[in-house]
């Protein structure tokens, strides 16, 4: 069973569409290989067509949890502060908000579909803002689900956990970064997908190094070198 998505399999996925927007949504979930609540937080004036790129704004909110007799943090389901030792019968909350920026390059051929599904007034007004898609993140599960299906495209297998999941638009994410690790898997390659991703780690970035297994190919393919030649 497969673990991800090839390149002739998303244009596949994009060919099954019906419509420009769900179109757009398959496009922009692997060109750029951001998040789909990315993708859908997406506006019009976050695209710069002068420049080729996209402005990705990622907000991630954090609740930490702490003692309220020293304040020291506490993980979730503790009994009595490591710290102090006092039992814990209601702990304080703080919640904080992570908003970090990453402007992404675009290809002419995406920027030239974005262009001509705002000319044709796709995008929608909500608050003030010219949201490119008026969908939730449960439609947008939905529209690559049903088009992957309609594809004929199969269901792919999580190597890590063994268990098989529906084609969905984190699975478009995946397809872009192991395409750019086939491409370029060197220390530059790699900080600059970390980068692209919007990794904190780089040991998350390099997940998909495993994941595409060039690397473990050639090395083991060296090691019969001798013996078949």
């Amino acid at each position: 069973m497969k673990t991800y998505l090839e390149p002739e399999e998303i244009m596949m996925l994009e060919e099954a569409t019906t419509n420009l927007r769900d179109r757009l949504l398959v496009r922009l979930l692997f060109r750029l290989g951001c998040r789909v609540s990315e993708a859908l937080a997406l506006t019009v004036e976050d695209v710069d067509f002068k420049h080729s790129n996209v402005t990705i704004l990622h907000l991630k909110r954090r609740v930490h949890l702490s003692c309220p007799e020293c304040g020291a943090r506490l993980a979730i389901g503790y009994a009595y502060c490591s710290r102090c030792g006092s039992k814990i019968e209601k702990v304080l909350t703080q919640q904080q908000e992570h908003r970090r920026q990453r402007v992404l390059p675009l290809d002419s051929g995406t920027l030239s579909l974005l262009r001509e599904y705002i000319r044709r007034g796709g995008p929608v007004i909500r608050e003030g803002r010219r949201l490119i898609f008026d969908v939730n993140r449960h439609r947008a599960w939905q529209i690559v689900k049903e088009c992957a299906e309609k594809a004929g495209l199969p269901k792919l297998i999580n190597p890590e956990t063994g268990r098989v999941h529906n084609v969905g638009p984190h699975k478009l994410r995946d397809a872009f970064s192991i395409h750019a690790v086939k491409r370029d898997d060197s220390g530059d390659g790699l900080r600059m997908l970390q980068e692209h991703l919007g990794h904190q780690s780089i040991a998350t970035t390099m997940k998909y190094r495993k994941v595409a297994g060039e690397e473990l190919k050639t090395w083991y393919g060296k090691l019969w070198e001798k013996d078949e030649s």
